[in-house]
């Protein structure tokens, strides 16, 4: 049993004491006054096991609901204890009597007034006492707090295990299944035509990986449906579940035996189902299932949900999206969801959230024809297929009291429905309900679609597949329309169901997803803003925040309401049969607060009910189609563009920017083979990978037939490191050659050179770079601007190849010349127009293009510009206005320049070096670290840099300072995939660090000092 760390001298009883003096100081003694000190105390405690305070938590209790003070939640959302606040006044036994006659738990229940508690558990009374003294409260909340029912206790011991052996018993069964298709004639039969079925109704590029997968997650969880929900015939039942059967009989058909094969998991399937049977409200059984589910499946099987972005909606969600939609059926079409016609369609189901929650909206009476025949979903994973058929149907069952199979669900990916297919999916009643769902007109389409991007690793072979449809779809609306350079966010499934389901619904209806929240401001959807604008008559998004990545202060397991990195928005898209796409949309933005816990969005969204109770703000998009902080946007406008697409694609027009040219950085997508810090042994690592990849080549030429490239390479990451551009060439049957030229100087992080092999076939993509650093005696200057997109705005000048994701994140170069791939034909980067526009501006015929550049480098360093326009730099890339003093920012932006490009030849700052005696002498590095002041770096165990200014840390580049930059990058760093080992130590020039380090400060102070001399009016 866990313990609760509490004593009458810690701070949260000596808190809840002086609560309760403060509060009864003013003679306040009812239960509303006195019960949130004592919900604080208990909040506290949980806190220690893991248990959340869930205050005015309703329960079922047999035929009827109860609404109790609040409950003790694991995380698995299972009830640890009950809790009942009275008042003084109240008669305390009377009242536990009176609740027990209502139907109260007594298994662990604790009813408290101020002066006395009373405890039941177990169906017996363990604690009644006077607890105005500490050491009585304390031991009443111990009772309550630390106990654990019994087959819950079981249930947490068997997960434990569970989370261990489930991945070793994955691996056991994978061995098994590809013996027995070694040997078992009838299996190997059965499940080439499984997986045949499959390629038809899932995926045409399914992995046998993937299919074995299928039957692994049968065989282990097949039993839990069966048990837990009460179905014995479940396999009979579900018309998938029954074809997979037929695949796992040919597979015992020989010497296995499923029963002996999982005798080592009972424990764990007692536990579920005892704890299962422990839970007598069908919802609370029904976020049991869901739970275990997500604890499973993420242990189970990582890859797939991370390619599926598999996310469990929790409750207040669903719960605002189902009234929100159903009051805007009745507000915008006089009509509601129990109406005939009104077709619902979730077309990611997941576990069944959405649609079970539907059906609690609709009358009783009118349940039945709705659930036949107007309520639909789709699922394509079959693990939450399962769960959701069970979920739906038992959803059914506990309204009407009458079981009867939802037909209305169907096992197949939503995108592919888009696709002009005829063949069979799955089975015939499988293919029966899809053809059924495609005839039918849909009015709302709900739920939450997959949010995942891209997958991390081409090794791992789980990318997100490409829907010829829907992918058309996305590029010729949303993508044709954007201004951003990079359009790879657009690939990411849940624009590709915003654009389906706009798609889908045809003239009238209401598509309400919760997504990613990354679409309301970044400029890569301003595209996908247009269209929303014109698809729909109106639109309301409610911003749920949560955004980790762009806010490093914010946790995602304590403020994104799905305990992931991405911001999170509701969104409700309507439109109407008089809609006219030419008339303005009304846009409606709503946000919870940037610091809310995800509690506080919970309960907010249980306060408002639905969208009719939102404060909204009305938006009116500017004409790049931005919706929020549209503050300033006429003044940036007017000013000078540092570079268009326009210009850069049309060489024979530079009018209207500052550079005719400008690219994203290198991006290799495999940097661990192709960046090194010493030459030598980066040709070492790349020889090795050439190797390996020409060995593929050669073996691929040999095969008459590969079906899928993917199981037949080597995609072990210590071998190859595979993109799409490489296995293309594999297929080609393009030979790599090393050649040594292709090793450059490259600024991979700001102040952070690294040696990159600068090769067309090894880096994924090279953008314009080789018209910018064609050859290695290729001279140039380059402004790396970062920052528009997602995090803070960043500039930094350097003359060497910069990485794509130089700040952390995308980058675009603007060089002061270009050149052709053979390094011939240098011309200037700075546009005549541009030239012509600064002289005439300024009456000046003196000002150059080298001027020009150096102005702009000075300009974009100036606070009050980048405060002020600090919106727009997030979204779009600078506009560069006319400053009063040209020659103060160009002077300005020249010392910058040469401080920033020549950083290693500066001076270096005097810092205090301090020596520990005790540690051997050493300037090796591992890792290095700052002391909580900033005023130190702790260099290794022999040697500390003191004195270290607090104005260095003023220079930040993104969103960290440039000592900052060199503190994460100069240390020893093993790629856990690989294995390669980063080391920036030099053995010839063992100090070289040191001196490093010392120069940054210089640089910093140094930089600081020049943009604080800049001219107030930039303008």
């Amino acid at each position: 049993m866990n313990r609760l760390n509490l004593k009458p001298s810690h701070k949260a009883v000596k808190q809840y004491f002086d609560e309760m003096e403060s509060i009864t100081s003013f003679h306040l003694f009812s239960e509303g006054a006195v019960s949130p000190a004592f919900a604080n105390l208990l909040r506290r405690s949980g806190r220690q096991l893991g248990l959340t305070l869930a205050e005015q938590y309703t329960m079922k209790r047999n035929d009827h609901r109860i609404r109790v003070d609040g409950a003790m939640l694991d995380s698995f959302k299972l009830v640890h204890g009950v809790w009942e606040a009275k008042d003084t006044d109240d008669d305390l036994v009377k009242e536990v009597k009176r609740k027990f006659e209502r139907g109260y738990p007594r298994d662990n229940i604790l009813f408290q007034a101020p002066d006395h508690a009373i405890i039941w558990q177990d169906n017996r009374e363990v604690f009644n006492d006077d607890i105005r003294a500490p050491e009585a409260l304390v031991e009443a909340v111990k009772t309550f707090v630390e106990y654990e029912p019994p087959a819950y206790e079981q249930w947490e011991h068997a997960v434990a295990e569970f989370k261990d052996k489930v991945p070793e018993l994955a691996e056991r069964l994978l061995e098994l299944l590809r013996q027995e298709r070694r040997s078992n004639k009838r299996f190997k039969r059965a499940f080439t035509n499984f997986a045949d079925v499959c390629r038809v109704a899932i995926n045409p590029n399914i992995s046998e990986n993937a299919v074995e997968e299928m039957l692994i997650q049968h065989l282990l969880t097949e039993r839990i449906f069966r048990n837990v929900f009460n179905n014995p015939d479940f396999t009979k039942r579900n018309i998938i579940a029954r074809e997979i059967e037929e695949v796992i009989e040919a597979l015992t058909s020989s010497y296995f035996s499923r029963h002996e094969f999982l005798a080592s998991l009972d424990r764990f399937y007692g536990a579920i189902e005892e704890t299962a049977d422990a839970t007598i409200d069908y919802g609370e059984k029904q976020d049991f299932l869901n739970t275990v589910y997500e604890n499973f499946f993420q242990g189970f099987s990582v890859k797939v949900a991370d390619t599926h972005g598999i996310v469990y909606t929790p409750q207040p969600i669903v719960n605002f999206m189902v009234r929100s939609v159903d009051e805007i059926l009745r507000s915008e079409f006089d009509r509601s969801l129990a109406d005939d016609g009104v077709h619902v369609l979730d077309p990611f189901v997941g576990t069944g959230n959405f649609v079970t929650r539907v059906m609690r909206e609709i009358k009783r009476t009118q349940l039945p024809d709705k659930y036949r025949d107007e309520l639909h979903c789709n699922e394509v994973m079959l693990l939450p297929y399962y769960i959701a058929s069970m979920n739906i149907e038992h959803a059914y069952y506990e309204a009407t009291g009458e079981y009867e199979p939802f037909n209305g669900i169907c096992f197949v990916d939503t995108f592919e429905l888009a696709e002009p297919k005829t063949e069979s999916l799955f089975t015939e009643r499988n293919t029966e309900r899809v053809q059924r769902q495609q005839d039918t007109p849909i009015f709302v389409v709900i739920g939450n679609p997959p949010y995942n991007a891209g997958q991390v690793n081409e090794n791992d072979n789980n990318k997100n597949r490409r829907y010829e449809t829907v992918d058309q779809r996305v590029s010729e609306t949303y993508g044709k329309d954007s201004r951003a350079q990079l359009l790879r966010k657009l690939n990411d499934p849940y624009v590709k169901a915003i654009r389906w389901a706009s798609d889908r619904i045809g003239e009238e209806g209401i598509v309400a997803f919760v997504t990613n929240n990354s679409f309301i401001n970044e400029i890569t959807f301003d595209g996908m803003r247009k269209h929303l604008a014109q698809d729909f008559d109106a639109v309301y998004v409610l911003d749920l925040g949560g955004n980790v990545r762009k806010n490093p202060k914010l946790s995602g397991t304590t403020h994104n309401v799905f305990g992931i990195q991405v911001g999170v928005s509701v969104n409700f898209f309507v439109r109407t049969k008089d809609h006219d796409p030419n008339q303005p949309v009304r846009i409606h933005y709503a946000a919870t607060g940037e610091d809310w816990r995800k509690e506080q969005k919970y309960d907010y969204l249980d306060e408002a009910e639905d969208y009719s109770n939102v404060d909204w703000d009305e938006i009116t998009p500017d004409a790049k189609h931005n919706w929020l902080n549209l503050e300033h946007v006429d003044q940036f406008e007017a000013f000078i563009p540092v570079g268009t697409k326009g210009v850069k694609n049309d060489r024979e027009n530079d009018e209207g920017a500052v550079f005719q040219l400008f690219s994203l950085g290198v991006g290799t997508n495999r940097d661990e083979w192709v960046y090194g810090f010493d030459p030598e042994g980066l040709s070492m690592k790349v020889r090795e990978l050439i190797e390996n990849y020409n060995s593929e080549v050669a073996r691929y030429s040999q095969k008459r037939e590969v079906d899928v490239l993917d199981e037949f390479l080597n995609t072990d990451p210590r071998f190859v490191k595979w993109t799409d551009r490489l296995k293309k060439a594999l297929q080609s049957g393009t030979i790599c050659e090393f050649d040594s030229k292709r090793i450059r100087r490259s600024l991979y992080r700001p102040f952070t050179m690294r040696w990159l092999y600068f090769d067309h076939l090894l880096n994924q993509r090279r953008y314009l770079q080789s018209h910018i650093f064609p050859t290695s005696e290729s001279e140039n200057w380059l402004i790396c601007i970062g920052g528009y997109g997602r995090k803070d705005f960043a500039v930094l000048m350097t003359n060497l190849l910069p990485d794509l994701n130089f700040y952390a994140d995308p980058q675009q170069s603007f060089p002061l010349y270009t050149y052709d791939e053979d390094g011939s034909n240098r011309r200037e980067n700075i546009t005549d127009w541009a030239l012509n526009e600064f002289r005439e501006h300024y009456a000046d015929d003196s000002i150059d293009k080298w001027a020009i550049f150096h102005y702009v480098y000075g300009l974009l360093h100036h606070p009050g510009y980048r405060e002020k326009y600090e919106a727009n730099l997030k979204r779009e890339l600078p506009r560069i206005p006319f400053a009063p003093d040209f020659w103060a920012f160009a002077n300005a932006g020249k010392r910058l320049a040469e401080l920033h490009v020549n950083y290693e030849d500066q001076d270096e700052y005097p810092l205090t070096e301090i020596e520990d005696d005790d540690a051997d002498f050493t300037y090796r590095v591992e890792k290095m670290k700052l002391s909580k002041d900033k005023t130190q770096l702790i260099y290794n165990d022999f040697l500390t840099l003191a004195g270290i200014p607090e104005k260095v840390f003023q220079y930040r580049l993104g969103n960290r300072s440039a000592l900052e930059w060199i503190v994460d990058q100069y240390r020893v760093k093993t790629d856990k995939r690989s294995g390669i080992v980063h080391d920036p130590n030099d053995p010839d020039d063992p100090d070289f660090i040191v001196r490093l380090i010392k120069k940054i400060v210089t640089v910093s102070l140094e930089t600081v000092d020049i943009v604080n001399s800049l001219p107030d009016e930039f303008e």
